[in-house]
């Protein structure tokens, strides 16, 4: 890493440092580590910026809709509405047959969208399993498919080189000893139960799919699970040992104080930042410096299957965009599909893998393995420094009328060349306005999308600029 590089993460470890050194809460069940982890694993995961999310079960049946009337709410949360019976929800898994199932064409799709990783929901709120799970008979193999939904899924996107990491949900209204708080000494057995399930059922997961990357837990947010920060802590250890390696985000674990994400002395308890879902960080001080993946919807608040979309639906440049600031500010970047009943994706979705995908195929190089540049924030897009070069990717959402983007350098850096990233031997002329300070003239043509320029940059020259550079 160069100097100036290497400077930001000096600085940040002093932060983090000073943070420690004001620790005024004695934690037994709080972080473990300082700072981000560095195993290769973890090196990875931070390369891969593009995910896929997939949710889906029995609520695809029901689309957000009942007996004429439609849920307002998050489609997989319908069983939790007051129009829709727990019965009735609770025999859907009877109808559930997902004979157009095609998991080698899911992961022909994330491949194309340009997605290196995806996250499939294993089991949702209601407890429904896709796989044949062995501790319940409320899943997909007593429905009349029977077959193994997670198994061949893990096997086509593995064959494709896409990771893949499960979706587990602690909460779980189908199984009787859930509970949301311990009110009587009864509900604490019947949790103790419950946490012997869980457990089980998550060592059971890790047996039958050796190959996938880490678990993406959701529902732990109810005082049962808040309550009891040693049997989650207990719970992560116990989990990364028996898959050395395996990755964990910040919503598992909760401290004896009941914080979740982060601790009582405000120290990131898990691998990576999940607290951005559907809101990204605004700048890069809104990340202390951790590891931090955000997931996004393409309707306002969809997840699984929805028959009717209503609320802004976001293009394929909204998300391109987001992509782009989720890798500027060092994050990774989740779209998330809700499959229909039949395991076929809806037109809107398709058609925005494609276009994602087409975009990925000429910029990925700006993506994959980018990460914060250090430069100052422009109204034109984002920065983005490939990681240990001196290579910075200018990811161009919004043109000046001027058709100029105003570059400014950090100190101490000359710029070396500026070439559009789908023509590199197209090389563009800065500009110099001021010191260190250029403006990039690209015009302002119509555009149907994003683009990019690439910077070559050098630190450590003193008072470095392009013309320097150049002679």
């Amino acid at each position: 890493m160069k100097k100036y590089c290497i400077a930001v993460a000096l600085l940040i470890a002093q932060l983090y440092s000073s943070a420690q050194e004001k620790d005024t809460i004695a934690l037994q069940h709080g972080a473990h580590r300082s700072g981000n982890r560095t195993d290769a694993d973890m090196a990875r995961w931070r390369t891969l910026r593009l995910g896929q999310f997939i949710h889906w079960g029995v609520y695809a049946i029901t689309g957000g809709e009942w007996k004429g009337k439609t849920y307002n709410g998050a489609a997989e949360w319908i069983r939790s509405w007051k129009e829709m019976p727990h019965a009735d929800y609770d025999n859907l898994y009877k109808q559930f047959n997902p004979v157009n199932y095609n998991p080698e064409q899911w992961a022909q799709y994330a491949k194309g969208m340009g997605a290196k990783y995806m996250i499939i929901t294993t089991k949702h709120h209601d407890g429904f399993c896709l796989w044949p799970s062995k501790y319940t008979r409320y899943t997909i193999a007593s429905s009349p498919y029977r077959k193994d939904i997670i198994g061949p899924m893990v096997d086509a996107y593995n064959k494709e080189g896409i990771d893949v990491y499960l979706y587990f949900s602690i909460i779980d209204w189908n199984h009787p000893d859930w509970r949301t708080s311990l009110k009587t000494p009864a509900d604490s057995v019947a949790y103790g139960r419950f946490k012997i399930f869980v457990k089980n059922q998550l060592q059971e997961l890790l047996t039958r799919y050796p190959t996938v990357k880490g678990f993406w837990f959701d529902g732990t947010w109810d005082d049962s699970w808040k309550n009891d920060g040693a049997f989650s802590d207990e719970l992560e250890q116990y989990l990364q040992q028996l898959h050395p390696g395996l990755i964990i985000g910040s919503r598992l674990r909760a401290d004896e104080k009941g914080a979740r994400h982060f601790d009582s002395n405000n120290h990131l308890m898990g691998d990576y930042e999940q607290g951005w879902e559907r809101k990204l960080p605004e700048k890069y001080a809104d990340v202390h410096g951790n590891d931090w993946e955000g997931v996004m919807t393409i309707p306002e608040n969809q997840w699984g299957y929805c028959a009717k979309w209503a609320g802004h639906i976001k293009s394929s440049n909204e998300l391109i965009e987001m992509l782009a600031r989720s890798t500027s500010l060092g994050g990774n970047f989740v779209i998330n599909f809700g499959p229909k009943p039949d395991g076929t994706f809806r037109s809107e979705e398709i058609q925005r893998m494609q276009e994602t995908g087409s975009w990925m195929k000429i910029n990925g190089n700006a993506i994959y393995g980018g990460g914060y540049a250090g430069f100052d924030k422009q109204d034109w897009g984002y920065y983005i420094r490939k990681a240990g070069t001196d290579s910075v990717f200018m990811v161009v959402c919004n043109v000046p009328v001027s058709g100029n983007l105003r570059v400014k350098l950090p100190p101490h850096t000359t710029l070396l060349k500026a070439s559009p990233l789908a023509q590199p031997s197209a090389e563009i002329t800065p500009e110099m306005i001021g010191k260190n300070e250029y403006f990039i003239q690209v015009g302002n043509a119509p555009r149907t999308a994003p683009f990019v320029i690439l910077l070559q940059t050098s630190t450590g020259a003193e008072n470095g600029s392009f013309e320097k550079a150049r002679t």
